[in-house]
């Protein structure tokens, strides 16, 4: 299974900005180069309070501003952006693409997009009203696996939707958690952050399961139950489960730790009545299970950058593949983060710690089975009896 070949129109270079070309910053930096020498883009410019210097990929030429505001009050045409990627902090956001949108310009937006719900209609409001495009950063929207897992589900042949389970147990070393004044908070000098392994490193496993379950927009969430968990000294959760209940009555359980033994990839089982089928976001990968048999499926998936510029260029025959409304449902999860209590410590005679300095982490007793288990069972750590829930 292979992605359409998108039709470009030759005739059109995008000026685009790069704001946050550092961290993930590099991801869209590779993108960009690629897109230049397709003819498709022009890196007008770089914004960062830090002199992108060093950064061997970008041409010695790119102009290079402190913020957003300066680079848009050039007189100089060549840098002025028509497209604005945004991959900075997740509280600098929506500050940062309201001045985007305001000047005209389309912006592509970094995962998560905002830490609230408030902060999110604020952002739809402001793309209603400057009729700008705002596509998130979920780059597994663009992917074939994902439609094809959708498709399925919409045929009926796994039977009627019961259920969604997420399971993601990945490890991160301490030198992650000091990577930035902004890991592993909830607030940094008075303004809210909400990092944690819901709403950042696994938000791609929430948002992705969400949509494959039918749930994409604000109004598709019923309820959200959410268990807050750190073994690592931290503000924010590194361990931790959520149970999302549908307006459609589909149940959502996702087992989440960053203090797994060894990193597995993460995967996302919807429940049918007659089958189950599970998809593998990370490499694009489908396991359709039935009584008859196993089948798997191959994708591949469309950056969103790309889908962003080709919905510019056909606008009235398109619409983008991660909208910032289609991002709704995801931000009830992260807002449930954001006003749950602080997250609790887990007792240290469950944790383990392996390595040293900046590679030392802490594993956490049979995280790997409690996490299957609430996925499985749509329950939180408390409900399904995690000894360091209860």
């Amino acid at each position: 299974m292979s992605t359409a070949t998108p039709r470009h129109d030759a005739t059109v270079v995008h000026t685009v900005t790069l704001v946050g070309p550092r961290g993930f910053g590099a991801t869209y930096r590779a993108r960009l180069a690629a897109l230049t020498a397709q003819g498709r883009v022009r890196l007008g410019a770089v914004v960062s309070p830090d002199d992108p210097a060093g950064l061997d990929d970008l041409p010695d030429s790119t102009p290079w501003f402190r913020t957003l505001e300066e680079n848009l009050a050039s007189e100089d045409p060549a840098v002025r952006p028509d497209v604005v990627i945004v991959s900075t902090p997740i509280h600098t956001h929506l500050p940062i693409t309201e001045v985007a949108l305001r000047a005209g310009c389309d912006v592509m937006l970094e995962k998560p997009p905002v830490p609230s719900a408030a902060d999110h209609a604020t952002l739809l409001r402001l793309v209603e009203e400057t009729g700008q495009l705002c596509q998130v950063g979920f780059q597994t929207f663009g992917s074939t696996a994902v439609a094809e897992v959708e498709r399925i589900v919409a045929s009926g042949e796994i039977g009627e939707v019961v259920s969604v389970g997420t399971v993601g147990t990945w490890t991160r070393p301490a030198s992650y958690w000091a990577r930035a004044p902004w890991a592993g908070r909830r607030v940094l000098d008075g303004v809210e952050v909400v990092d944690g392994v819901v709403t950042n490193p696994l938000a791609h496993a929430v948002a992705t399961a969400l949509r494959v379950g039918g749930v994409r927009r604000t109004d598709d969430v019923a309820e959200v139950e959410v268990d807050l968990f750190h073994a690592n000294p931290i503000e924010a959760d590194d361990t931790s489960s959520v149970r999302v209940v549908a307006t459609s009555g589909v149940t959502f359980g996702f087992g989440l730790s960053l203090c797994a033994p060894v990193r597995t990839p993460s995967r996302i089982t919807v429940y049918g009545t007659l089958g189950r089928v599970v998809l593998y976001y990370e490499t694009d990968r489908v396991e359709v299970q039935l009584p008859e048999g196993v089948r798997f499926v191959q994708g591949d998936r469309v950056p969103l950058l790309d889908d962003l510029l080709d919905v510019r260029e056909h606008r009235a025959e398109r619409e983008l593949l991660c909208s910032l409304d289609a991002a709704g449902a995801f931000t009830q999860v992260v807002e449930a983060v954001r006003s749950a209590p602080a997250p609790r410590r887990v007792p240290e005679d469950l944790v383990r710690w392996v390595g040293e300095g900046g590679d030392r982490r802490p594993v956490v007793t049979e995280v790997e089975e409690w996490c299957e288990r609430v996925a499985a069972r749509s329950q939180t750590f408390a409900a399904a009896g995690a000894p360091w829930a209860v």
